[in-house]
């Protein structure tokens, strides 16, 4: 299992090599022969709208945070849009959670710090970018445990150019490093183990205090904390009626909780997470317990274990899938790895290019998948579920694309 400090770095390592063009590797090869920093690429979402983004701070007063006792829980949040037009981009990470993860980074790919230009890098998200008038379906995004939000950036610029609104959270205290405004940076700061269900039960309160906070929104204020400017007209493209969730890992798992105890959210995607965390018999998890008669989709990662994360293997989906009723799908990565769903499956071909990533890394984030296949899967399926469910575009899920297999 990785360390803590590995697993800092490996949230941020996704596999761009596959999706960059000669004339940008070249580009990047002279960059670095002059010694500059490699610079991070991303894949440019396919959708029809350009992508905006912007952030709000957000303070529970009446909740004491679970992980630093005596102080109200805030969170930062990201909420990305379709855009008229495009913008200056957003970075990819704010610059102190960048300069955080860099470190992290440096030690698990086993370079010196400032090898990769993680404080440079950029989204596809143009910061502040006017809106798109039109009501939108939200989705909620939850990253790993210890993930800052921004390593989903591929995957939440595709849904935002597909049409949705998409936010995503960094549940403090647990990741490794939440920037806030002020120049003012929260770490991890995790109490002696176990500590699993309060992390559990801590994601959970912050994904309803975000939909509380976007209520806010659409009825025309400003909940930042510190009001700060807004694109004009973000609250009213927000439809409420229509909200999904998804998230990775522990995030998939907490998107799971909500669909299962929150009547606001209408469907749900579990990118291998592990839905019996913190419990000893996963039957005593009261959402596995319980099952959901709203829609959901399990996607699970290659061999881990006794073999790939599917309902058959893994007794927590296998009773989850037995207690619900209604649209289910169970869908497998044979040769990805469990980062393989967030920006990993990206970055490390790309980072090949330029020095050898510790085999070990590669084998522990994502596999043998073929980074291009692994994508266009994930371009496909995570649209097509929420574009079924939230918007009644009924999709085709007869076939498997490469790199995927279908469980049931």
């Amino acid at each position: 299992m990785l360390n803590r400090r590995t697993l800092i770095a490996s949230a941020l390592l996704a596999p761009l090599g596959s999706f960059a063009t000669p004339a940008l590797i070249a580009s990047a090869h002279r960059e670095v022969s002059r010694g500059a920093p490699v610079p991070i690429r991303l894949p440019r979402p396919t959708g029809a709208f350009p992508v905006g983004t912007t952030e709000l701070h957000l303070v529970d007063r009446g909740r004491d945070d679970p992980y630093v006792p005596g102080r109200p829980r805030e969170l930062m949040v990201s909420i990305w849009y379709p855009a008229r037009r495009p913008a200056a981009p957003a970075p990819y990470l704010p610059p102190l959670t960048a300069q955080v993860f860099g470190e992290g980074a440096a030690i698990a790919l086993q370079q010196p710090v400032g090898t990769i230009d993680w404080i440079g890098a950029t989204s596809h998200g143009g910061l502040l970018a006017p809106v798109l008038p039109g009501k939108r379906p939200v989705v909620l995004f939850s990253p790993g445990f210890g993930v800052p939000r921004g390593l989903a950036s591929i995957s939440v610029a595709e849904l935002a150019s597909r049409g949705y609104v998409v936010v995503t959270v960094d549940h403090t205290y647990e990741v490794a490093g939440v920037e806030f405004p002020g120049n003012r940076i929260e770490v991890q700061a995790l109490p002696p183990a176990p500590y699993a269900l309060l992390a559990r039960t801590a994601r959970f309160d912050d994904l309803r205090f975000v939909l509380d906070a976007l209520g806010r929104l659409a009825r025309g204020d400003n909940p930042d904390a510190e009001h700060r400017r807004l694109p004009a007209g973000l609250g009213a493209v927000l439809d409420l009626d229509r909200i999904g969730a998804y998230g990775h890992s522990a995030g998939g798992l907490t998107s799971v909780d909500l669909l299962v105890a929150d009547p606001r959210i209408r469907a749900a995607i579990d990118l291998d997470g592990a839905l019996g965390y913190g419990y000893d018999d996963p039957a005593d998890c009261p959402t596995v317990a319980q099952g959901t008669t709203r829609p959901f989709l399990l996607m699970g990662s290659g061999a881990i274990g006794p073999g790939p994360h599917d309902h058959r293997t893994d007794p927590s989906w296998g009773l989850f899938w037995d207690h619900s009723s209604g649209w289910k799908r169970d869908l497998n990565l044979p040769n990805g790895r469990h980062y393989s769903f967030v920006d990993y499956q990206a970055l490390i071909p790309w980072f090949q290019r330029f020095f050898p990533v510790p085999p070990e890394l590669i084998a522990n984030t994502v596999g043998t998948a073929d980074a291009g296949s692994v994508l266009r899967a994930l371009r496909t399926y995570v649209p097509a579920f929420f574009d079924q469910h939230l918007r009644q575009r009924p999709s085709d899920w007869s076939h498997a694309l490469p790199e995927t297999k279908f469980i049931a």
